[in-house]
Order: structure tokens, then C-alpha cells, then sequence
């Protein structure tokens, strides 16, 4: 039996969709973008690679911040 991880299916979908030419985009279709990122969002957010990327992202503005004392 195949299993696929839904959150690596949408980041699949994600990078196909952001390949393509913006002018080529429609709002409908951008907004179906938007969507679909905060979906893999929730999905990344509660796993270990979520938490990853939460720290170093915590890291980066922390650093951001104190640079610009």
C-alpha cells in the first residue's frame, strides 16, 4: 500500500504553482496559492520540522533585532 504525506504532497503542489509565470496568475488563482500555504503551515507547525523552522526563524529576528539597537 502507497502512503503520501499530505504535507509533502502540498509543498509539491506549492512549488509547481510558484514556478509558474506571475503574469500568467489570476487573483482566483493566487488566492488558491495563499490557501494552499497555510494549509501546509498547519500542517508543518505541529512536527518537529515546524519547530525547526520556528526556531531559526526566531533566531533570525532576534538577531535582526538586536543589530538594529
Amino acid at each position: 500500500m502507497l502512503t503520501i504525506n499530505v504535507a509533502v504532497l502540498l509543498a509539491v503542489i506549492v512549488v509547481l504553482r510558484l514556478r509558474r509565470r506571475t503574469e500568467a496568475r489570476s487573483r482566483r488563482d493566487e488566492r488558491m496559492t495563499v490557501v494552499i500555504v497555510l494549509a501546509l503551515g498547519v500542517l508543518l507547525a505541529p512536527t518537529s520540522v515546524g519547530q525547526g523552522i520556528t526556531d531559526i526563524l526566531a533566531q533570525l529576528v532576534r538577531g535582526i533585532s538586536q543589530s538594529g539597537q
